[in-house]
Parts: structure tokens; sequence; C-alpha cells
């Protein structure tokens, strides 16, 4: 059995990815066990039995004890092979585990790379002269005009930030009062872009690379989301309602864009990228961004056959003739899927809360 370090289990996505695996990987759901790691002694997925068969907490990605608490426990558990994913652990894995100090195999996308699709502004900036990526301008919120700022981008225009995901400091702006004060409600932000309004569909294509291969591909379509009315802009990053899609020209899109990105940067292509599109008035999907990462309905597609998490432990451990054929998954029509925040409550001491590793 193969031991697997899955980190981040706080957040939805890692749990997504081992249940991808055990609830849908046949025969290989045996093959593994998973590992879970999270700076939050508060995470539901550390005290989820059912997936993890230990878990740890350890210190954040930019502590310096990080790499310590890490090599004890891949030493201490004979970890096999790694699962990153939160995307602040993703940079800091793909820059820094040179730091292991027993040999795991990994799946990360180059540190270069990375760092270039993380900021929403750098990644539009490298693909300002296609037509893949809407109007968009760079927003200093100590700095900016509003009315340059609505010459360029219309009267209506989105705002999020550079960096983070599940919508962080996103809201749809129709007036100068909307802006100043959504800056000031976000003190944290200290870059926005703001980009023309697009109000098609939200969908996103995965796009599975093993070094420099690609395995697999599949779309999906996020209609609404979980909790969406705590957010302003209704959008929470978690999905509740979603389609699977097919959809070979957002593929294509993808694959082309991440192809000239890494070029231009001569970096090769290794690791799970999920490339987020919305429709404009005309219905031509715009790149708004590419996460570095799975994202939290990836057992949905798993559901429906795209099972990527699995492919990517096969590509690890199994030597099969799958893992030299690009796989473009496609779903029978009209099928949704549907999610929630829910799960089986855990009832525990306080007393017996982890304590750091």
């Amino acid at each position: 059995m193969k031991k697997i370090l899955i980190t981040g289990v706080g957040g939805p996505t890692p749990r997504s990815f081992v249940r991808a695996v055990k609830w849908f990987g046949g025969a290989y759901k045996e093959q593994f066990e998973f590992i879970g790691t999270d700076s939050n002694p508060l995470a539901y997925g550390l005290y989820d039995k059912d997936l993890f068969a230990a878990s740890f907490v350890v210190p954040r990605a930019d502590s310096p004890q990080y790499w310590k608490s890490i090599n004890e426990i891949i030493d201490n558990h004979k970890i096999d092979a790694a699962i990153i994913l939160p995307e602040v652990e993703v940079l800091e894995w793909s820059k820094n585990h040179h730091h292991i100090t027993r040999p795991v195999k990994l799946h990360l996308p180059d540190p270069l790379l990375a760092q270039q699709l993380v900021n929403k502004h750098l990644l539009h900036s490298i693909l300002k002269d296609t037509e893949f990526v809407p109007l968009f301008t760079k927003l200093d919120p100590h700095d900016y005009s509003f009315a340059d700022i609505k010459n360029k981008l219309g009267d209506s225009f989105w705002v999020r930030s550079t960096e983070g995901s599940s919508g962080l400091g996103s809201l749809k702006i129709q007036n100068e009062k909307m802006l100043a004060q959504w800056v000031a409600l976000n003190p944290g932000v200290t870059e926005f872009i703001a980009t023309e309004y697009l109000p098609g569909r939200n969908m996103a294509c995965k796009l599975l690379y093993y070094e420099g291969k690609l395995l697999g591909s599949a779309c999906a379509e996020r209609v609404n989301y979980i909790m969406a009315k705590v957010a302003p802009s209704g959008i929470t990053g978690n999905t509740s309602f979603g389609r699977l899609l097919n959809e070979p020209g957002l593929v294509d899109i993808s694959i082309n864009t991440l192809r000239t990105i890494s070029k231009q940067l001569n970096t090769p292509l290794n690791g799970i990228f999920t490339t987020d599109f919305k429709e404009d008035s005309n219905g031509n999907g715009k790149i708004t961004e590419i996460n570095i990462r799975h994202v939290a309905f990836t057992s949905s597609l798993a559901a429906g056959g795209a099972n990527l998490p699995l492919r990517t432990l096969q590509a690890m451990f199994f030597d099969l003739p799958e893992n030299n054929q690009t796989i473009h998954y496609t779903f029978p029509e009209n099928y949704i899927f549907l999610r929630d925040v829910d799960a089986y409550p855990i009832l525990m001491k306080e007393s017996d809360l982890l304590k750091n590793a």
C-alpha cells in the first residue's frame, strides 16, 4: 500500500481529491493510504477517519519550522508521495521541495510558471495580445482613477484581488462610491485587477500534465455556490450546483494558453491546471484565471468518470498503457452535480484536538 501525504485537509479540495480515489477508484482505492496535514487544529479534515489514516497539525508554510515538521511526518510514516493542494503550499513546495530529506514522489508545477499563473494581473498581461482574456487594468487601492477605469472597461466592471482564491475581493462595480467602499472593506487586499464585466456562463477546464505529457482534460460549469448569500458577489469558490460539460473549444484554448505561457517562460508543463472561463455577452469564453491545483468539485468530475486524482496516482506508481494516452473526458448530456457543505459531524472533547507535530 502506498502512503500519500495530503496537505491542507481543512479545505474542501484536498478532501475532494481523496474522496475521488476512495469513492470512485475501483480496484485501486485499496492501493493507497492517506495522511493529512493542516495548520489549523480545528480543521475538519484532520478528524475525518474515513479519509485519513493519520493526521497532523503542522506550522504554516511560511514558518521556519514548516519543513522540519513535514520531514518528521514523511520519515515517521514512510510517505511514498505528496499531493500538495492549497496554492500557498504549492508555491512553497515548488520552490523549496529540496528541503525534503527522504525521496518522495511529487506532482508539482515549475515554480516560475506557478508564480506567473497565481497572479491574475501577470496572467492577463502575458495574454493581453490574444482574444482569450477580457479588457483589464491593475487597480492600486491607494491610487486609482475611477474615470480612467470606467473609460477603459465600461459602466460596470468586475474587481477582485490579483492573488488568492474563493473569489477574494470580488464584486461587480457599478459606480465610484461602490468601488471606494469595497476597497475600504478589503484592507488586506494590496492589489486588485479590474476587468470588463462578463455576464455569461462560469466554466472550468482541468488539464492534467505529468512530466510534460497531457494525460487528461475535463470541463464543468459552476452555476451556484455554497453559502453564496454571505458573499456580496455571490461567489464563494465552492460550487453547490454545476454541470458536467463537453467543451472541446475550451480544452483547445486551455492547452494552447498553457503551451504559450510555458514556452515564453521556458518552463516544462507538470501538474494539474484549472483554467477558469467566463463568457462575454456574445458567448465567447474569456480566461479569468488559471489555478495550479485541483478544485473543490474534483470528486464530482470523478463521479462522472473523469477521475483525475486517480490518474495522477496511477502515473506516479503504475506502468499502465493509459499513462501514455491523452483522454479528453466526455459526459452524457445534461449531467449535473449537487454538493453541500454539511458532512457527518465529529463529536469529540476539545482537549483531544491535535497539537503541533
